[in-house]
């Protein structure tokens, strides 16, 4: 396993960055199972483990906890607030009150006294951005967290957030979390080249496309919307909805790509995300076992020039073959007050 530094802070990861959202109830809830598949991860040369809260709400932070007894001071750990945790308000969002009341629930869980990468999960406009820097920077002076990220954040945010940390001499976000993958390209336009400007690392989520980039779906062959991530998500897997046949037909295309240069679909995903010169980490997700064996089987593959440039025919750069914001839209899309003008303002005379 190779290992990069997390942007300008001077922490060593590797390439290869666990995520542990399988980890929990509905997906892998066999805590020992998931202690294993941990364990063998560190085994095969991963240092960076990264989860959240909200994933199972506080369920796979235990589990990580658990797992990392007697090894904790050779693993970067990462995790993430700002969803609702449990009933009530001022459970959720970036305030200070949140965040100071969260990572305290975070450190407890993973059995820990500090948090390596403590990272805001999406953006919260009901909240200014000095609120929140302000006090993850308290948070390190603390020595509760090391540095803090950013997850989901558009270009604009993450350039504005370095703006307010220039001004009010707060510490800054030196990671950055989008969703990156051969069929969702469209960070490569701005958050990429943003991050490389200011020097953050990053660690790329969801490779395999939500599972589109297994080549467990195929064109012309029946998806059973009723079961797995498609049952939770349908309309991402409906073959009839013109943007699904358009992946559909950039998988047959990528498949017989990996199949050319004796690689899985799988391994050619993830390989092209860390393939990025912006790109610290991709963050792979297994369930089992055997995903794991395979991903980590994977490790070595190197992408020439000649791949990578059959790759951009199928999906240039920068385009998405689906819309990856569809989960987490961001306000200037679902707020119409900011779409439109008053109704007696709209006419040009």
């Amino acid at each position: 396993m190779r290992y990069r530094t997390l942007g300008r802070t001077g922490i060593e990861v590797s390439v290869h960055c666990l995520g542990t959202m399988m980890f929990q109830d509905g997906c892998n809830s066999d805590h020992d199972d998931c202690v294993r598949i941990i364990h063998a991860a560190l085994d095969g040369g991963i240092n960076f483990v990264d989860t959240a809260d909200m994933y199972g709400l506080g369920e796979s932070e235990e589990i990580v906890g658990k797992a990392l007894r007697g090894r904790r001071d050779d693993v970067v750990l990462a995790t993430k607030v700002h969803h609702q945790m449990g009933e009530g308000r001022n459970r959720s969002g970036n305030s200070r009150r949140w965040i100071l009341k969260a990572v305290e629930d975070s450190l407890r869980r993973l059995n820990t006294d500090w948090i390596d990468l403590y990272q805001v999960h999406l953006p919260d406009h009901s909240t200014d951005i000095e609120e929140t820097l302000g006090v993850l920077s308290d948070l390190v002076r603390q020595g509760k967290i090391r540095a803090f990220g950013c997850s989901n954040f558009p270009a604009e945010e993450i350039v504005e957030a370095h703006h307010v940390s220039e001004r009010r001499g707060l510490g800054r976000f030196r990671s950055a979390q989008p969703r990156y993958s051969i069929l969702a390209r469209g960070i490569e336009a701005s958050v990429l080249p943003v991050c490389e400007r200011y020097g953050m690392g990053v660690l790329v989520w969801s490779p395999l496309a939500f599972g589109f980039l297994t080549g467990k779906h195929r064109k012309d062959r029946p998806i059973d919307l009723a079961t797995g991530r498609a049952a939770l998500r349908p309309a991402f897997f409906d073959p009839a909805i013109a943007e699904n046949a358009a992946k559909l037909d950039a998988v047959e295309q990528l498949i017989e790509l990996a199949e050319s240069i004796g690689c899985t679909l799988p391994q050619l995903a993830v390989a092209f995300t860390v393939a990025h010169p912006a790109v610290t980490s991709a963050i792979i997700g297994p369930r089992t076992m055997q995903q794991l064996e395979d991903l980590l089987e994977g490790a070595a593959l190197t992408l020439d020039d000649a791949a990578l440039d059959r790759i951009d025919e199928i999906v240039p750069a920068g385009i998405n073959r689906y819309n990856p914001v569809a989960s987490v839209p961001p306000r200037s899309l679902t707020d119409t007050s900011l779409q439109r003008r008053p109704q007696a303002e709209r006419a040009a005379a």
